[in-house]
């Protein structure tokens, strides 16, 4: 006759739910392991480490998986490649010419838009020649060549020069400069000199007293 299985020396009732409470640790074990292979499989790339998880619940039960649970990644592999490839494709929007990121929303706008529709902040200004809209870092409208008032720069007229006075260095031009003035100094002496120095062309006349008489 075989005896049932007692566990710490119940018998009857008590050992009965003695061993329901042990199939039940050793059933949520088997589940705990199950649960550690399965998500360390949708969030870790190597095996090796999906296996070395899984193997620490297998011996540790209740410990090796809340180990895992608290170093394991945030993120399922799955979503982290969805993640990866939106912000490509948000990337490439952005890069092109027809979309760029709003500077007080960072929502994307188109590169025509005059004002955000996502936060209602105005972008950019208007020609008032043509009605296009103005980059900020523009100078003058580039479709029409109108002047943007209060940023266009006022432009002054430039002295026409020869090709070689405008390749020659400063120093150069400062010595030309002093050579100039120290002929016109030499040429204004002799101007003055000639006209001190120089004698009537035609004796002037006096009137002899003695011819009267």
């Amino acid at each position: 006759m075989t005896l049932p299985l007692a566990i710490f020396g119940l018998d009857g009732l008590f050992n009965m739910v003695a061993q329901l409470i042990v199939l039940a640790a050793i059933v949520i074990w088997l589940a705990l392991v199950w649960y550690t292979f399965t998500d360390a499989r949708r969030r870790l790339e190597d095996k090796m480490l999906i296996r070395s998880a899984t193997a620490a619940a297998l011996i540790f039960p209740l410990v090796g998986t809340v180990v895992y649970v608290i170093v394991r990644p945030p993120e399922y592999i799955e979503d982290r490649i969805e993640r990866e490839l939106e912000m490509e494709a948000a990337a490439a929007r952005l890069a092109s010419t027809d979309y760029q990121a709003c500077p007080h929303c960072e929502e994307v706008v188109g590169g025509q838009f005059l004002r955000c529709p996502h936060c209602m902040r105005k972008l950019r200004d208007a020609c008032v020649n043509c009605d296009k809209p103005l980059d900020p870092d523009w100078l003058l409208c580039p479709y029409c060549e109108s002047e943007i008032e209060g940023v266009t720069p006022a432009t002054k007229p430039r002295l026409k020069r020869g090709r070689d006075v405008e390749d020659e260095p400063v120093e150069y031009e400062e010595e030309h400069e002093e050579e100039y003035v120290e002929e016109e100094v030499a040429e204004f002496e002799e101007f003055d000199l000639d006209t001190v120095t120089e004698e009537p062309s035609a004796p002037v006349a006096v009137d002899d007293p003695d011819q009267t008489r």
